[in-house]
């Protein structure tokens, strides 16, 4: 007999490959932006974030979409 656990991958892929969200540590250490300026980019709506329970996720696209945005352009 197989649960609805049983879909899903044992262990999360290293590094935050191929996840589509991540918890706010973990935001953090991707993009090398402090905690409370992440939660000021929620707050602010700049950052797309999800909350599950007492967990917060910020979509990777979301992250990616953010670094681009604020990407400068070599002239």
């Amino acid at each position: 007999m197989t649960g609805i656990m049983d879909h899903f991958p044992k262990a999360a892929p290293p590094h935050g490959h191929d996840l589509i969200s991540v918890r706010v540590p973990e935001a953090v250490r991707m993009t090398g932006i402090s905690r409370s300026v992440l939660y000021e980019l929620i707050k602010a709506n700049e950052l797309e974030a999800v909350k599950i329970g007492r967990a917060t996720l910020v979509p990777v696209q979301s992250l990616r979409a953010l670094i681009e945005k604020n990407t400068k352009k070599a002239a």
